[in-house]
């Protein structure tokens, strides 16, 4: 018995049939049941556990779907695999409502981390710091993007001046990010990759970075890379939980982390992309409610 069929054995209760290599990271195995689960590997310290702790959070929200947890051990996570249909405009539109749902399930903190979850986390292959803060705008600069700019320059993908824009933006967030909004429970990794259209007809939620939040993130996320359907999807999504105004001109500004993640990760495109979100996000007008800019410092937590 391989490594990978004993831990899947010792979380399902059930016999191995088969394995099947999906990737250097993913492994589909077959019970004697007739069930086929998926191992999840990975090399980085606390990332299963915090992923078992995200799926759980947020399926216990009720709403969006979810692979079940069967467990995690050794650097392996155990989940259902789900069998892939087709992206559909009626699916879209209840994932849409589904979603508003999950972020209206709320979060003790903006980046509150899943119970049972490590404050060290993983957003993909990327660490993410999930330290709680009570002011977005704050929290979103010190904890998400400042950190990261700075991984990018220390690596010279971004330049020392360049990353003045960016600084630029986070000292006018409290201008820029509109009403003030309470936690909520995000995906946190929202990119349509991890929206798995499956045969039932029902959209499932895989790979999180589970968090406290602001609900145009994951929102913002699935603009970013594009998402099947996304106007239905948003319509779904607004007839359960309108939007504050404006909300179309933030989406840079909520996509400036992912796109210096990647910048890290990815290279010099992706920097080039989260610079010119900074610029036109500073371009913009605040709406009515937005908070006055305050200039803060750039330690790193809240």
């Amino acid at each position: 018995m391989t490594v990978c069929s004993d831990v899947v054995a010792r979380l399902t209760g059930r016999a191995v049939l088969d394995e099947r290599p999906l990737s250097g990271a993913l492994t589909e195995v077959t019970l004697d049941d007739g069930r086929v689960v998926i191992v999840k590997r990975s090399a980085e310290p606390g990332a299963a556990r915090a992923e078992a702790a995200g799926l759980r959070w947020l399926s216990a929200a009720g709403s969006v779907r979810l692979p079940a947890v069967h467990g995690h051990e050794e650097g392996r996570l155990v989940i259902d695999r789900v069998p892939q249909g087709r992206p559909g405009r009626e699916a879209a539109v209840r994932f849409g409502r589904d979603l508003a749902a999950l972020h209206a399930a709320g979060a003790p903190a903006f980046g509150a981390p899943p119970p049972g979850g490590p404050v060290d986390a993983y957003i993909g292959l990327a660490p993410m710091r999930n330290e709680p803060g009570t002011d977005w705008p704050r929290w979103y600069a010190e904890q998400r993007v400042l950190p990261y700019l700075r991984r990018a320059v220390d690596q010279g993908t971004v330049l020392a001046d360049e990353a003045t824009v960016v600084e630029r933006l986070c000292e006018r967030l409290p201008g820029l990010a509109g009403p003030a909004e309470p936690p909520a429970r995000l995906h946190g990794d929202l990119w349509s990759g991890n929206v798995l259209w499956a045969a039932d007809g029902q959209v499932r939620l895989i790979d999180p970075a589970a968090h406290g939040g602001h609900r145009e993130t994951d929102l913002a996320m699935l603009r970013l890379f594009g998402c099947p359907h996304l106007e239905r999807v948003l319509d779904g999504y607004q007839a359960v939980a309108p939007l504050a105004d404006g909300w179309a001109g933030r989406v840079g500004v909520h996509q400036l982390f992912p796109l210096l993640v990647h910048a890290v990760l990815f290279g010099r495109g992706y920097a080039e992309q989260a610079l010119a979100a900074a610029r036109s996000a500073l371009r913009a007008r605040p709406v009515n409610g937005s908070r006055p800019a305050v200039r803060r410092g750039r330690s790193g937590s809240s």
